[in-house]
């Protein structure tokens, strides 16, 4: 049996649907691309765009850039077939071996756990939506009398520099400006 997370490295978010390409899944199968691909051809009715597409050149380059696959040349001048899961799940009625069975069921597997990952993760971007909404309304209050205080700070720092920028003869000590505590009772 495969495992999940072998099976998992293999699908690809393309055309933006989870898909598996020809050429792995004919190594899953144990089958020769060729022969996966001229299944579906002769069952061509089971396999509408939504179940499975051919690739465009542009999209084949992007995977090459990507190194899923490692050249052009790897495919054998054809493009290859996408597979969306309900198109996986169609090929095993095309492909009747009992490994074919075996690897479909894996694969099925392996999608409904990346749907579960993909529920999880919008789960987990919803709450730090809900998060940094919450902070926003609790800290702009905090921020606001940060705020305050630092045009307070402003207002005596420019008095401050106001009295320092006076000129005091260096020897007007009973006249300087005073700083400290004071006791006037």
């Amino acid at each position: 049996m495969m495992e999940l997370q072998h099976i998992r490295q293999k699908i690809f978010v393309i055309r933006g649907q989870r898909v598996m390409l020809d050429f792995e899944l004919a190594v899953m199968y144990g089958v020769e691309t060729r022969a996966l691909k001229q299944a579906v051809r002769r069952n061509s009715a089971r396999f509408p765009e939504d179940f499975m597409f051919i690739l465009s050149e542009n999209e084949a380059d992007h995977l090459v850039s990507q190194i899923v696959i490692p050249s052009k040349s790897y495919l054998g001048g054809a493009l290859p077939y996408a597979f969306t899961e309900q198109g996986v799940a169609m090929l095993s009625s095309v492909l009747r071996s009992e490994k074919a069975i075996q690897v479909n069921i894996a694969i099925m597997r392996a999608f409904v756990e990346f749907r579960r990952y993909a529920f999880t993760y919008g789960e987990l971007a919803q709450k730090i939506v809900e998060l940094e909404t919450k902070f926003e309304r609790e800290f702009a209050d905090i921020h606001e009398v940060l705020k305050w205080l630092g045009e307070e700070n402003q207002s005596r720092a420019d008095e401050i520099v106001a009295l320092q920028n006076t000129h005091l003869e260096p020897n007007d000590w009973q006249n300087r400006p005073r700083i400290g505590f004071r006791n006037d009772t």
